[in-house]
């Protein structure tokens, strides 16, 4: 029972979208302010979300299943992420063997959602943004794997994201070393393009292929989606600063962490142009991943 409250409850589903969606708010309000717009009410998000809830859900023709399937999979998967994120801040001893790389598994899932999804609608701007989403992945996981293997190192081989928590509560933060500030620039900016903003919003691109891999769905199933979106604007914020920047992780600390990421979080969105598969496959592929090898050889070094 105490394991289902927590999933359904805090610090899973419930409390998480709560957030996510409030940050969310933050994101458009200051986008907003930035553009010399008033910007939408704190509870818009809200009131957009039952709206959708509210709407007919159109099923195209082709996989079904899958169509049905593809976003309520990306929300489990992230609310387990908050769940386990959660619980081991809350005391990082409750800790298990492999931890972080299930972490690892289930953040990929939300990106798998969107490429099933897209994929099976049968829409041909669904299918373009099914295959911009996939060459994204394929661009942005090596770099950031290979920033969390920086930590890994660090903290004396350990899989055991709580144990990686507790190394740094001894020892200071991550970002304290040169090759964690490396890596942690890293998963900054893969953590841009796991959350499908600019200048990485390239399955999406409104102005393109009007909202590409999203184009068919509607009603309970868009908010669904939608949902998902908010809840990684929460979720991948707090997994870095576990894995970065734990060396306090008392709840003002963690505000504060989590306010200055999701700031440059919409800086970045706010100042850069939306870049071509091609040139974000370069970026991820060059500079990113040296970046991310450098990091860990420095790791391993002891820097």
């Amino acid at each position: 029972m105490g394991l289902l409250l927590n999933f359904l409850i805090f610090p899973g589903f419930l409390f998480s979208a709560i957030i996510g969606l409030f940050a969310s708010w933050i994101d458009r309000k200051v986008t907003a302010r930035i553009q010399w717009r008033i910007g939408p009410p704190w509870y818009q998000n809200f009131i957009d979300l039952i709206k959708l809830l509210g709407k007919e859900t159109i099923i195209p023709r082709g996989n079904k299943f899958t169509f049905l399937f593809a976003p309520l999979g990306g929300v489990i998967s992230i609310t387990l992420v908050a769940t386990i994120l959660g619980k081991l801040l809350i005391n990082p001893t409750q800790s298990v063997l492999g931890d972080l790389i299930v972490v690892l598994y289930l953040l990929i899932i939300p990106a798998l959602a969107m490429i099933l999804g897209g994929s099976s609608s049968g829409n041909p701007l669904a299918s373009v943004g099914v295959s911009r989403e996939m060459k994204l992945v394929l661009a942005y996981e090596f770099p950031f794997i290979l920033s969390v293997l920086t930590m890994v190192i660090k903290a004396g081989n350990t899989i055991r994201l709580g144990q990686i928590i507790t190394y740094q509560m001894d020892y200071g933060s991550g970002v304290g070393s040169l090759s964690g500030m490396l890596a942690f620039v890293v998963a900054v900016l893969c953590m841009q393009a796991k959350l499908g903003l600019v200048p990485f919003d390239i399955s999406e691109a409104e102005q393109e292929i009007i909202s590409g891999v999203f184009i068919e769905y509607s009603g309970f199933l868009l908010a669904m989606f939608k949902l998902m979106k908010s809840m990684l604007l929460y979720i991948m914020p707090l997994f870095l600063i576990s894995l970065y920047w734990a060396e306090n992780i008392g709840i003002y600390s963690l505000i504060g962490k989590y306010v200055f990421l999701l700031v440059i979080i919409i800086l970045i969105k706010n100042t850069s142009p939306r870049l071509r598969v091609d040139q974000a496959l370069r970026f991820f592929w060059g500079p990113v991943t040296l970046l991310a090898s450098l990091a860990v050889i420095l790791a391993m070094l002891g820097r």
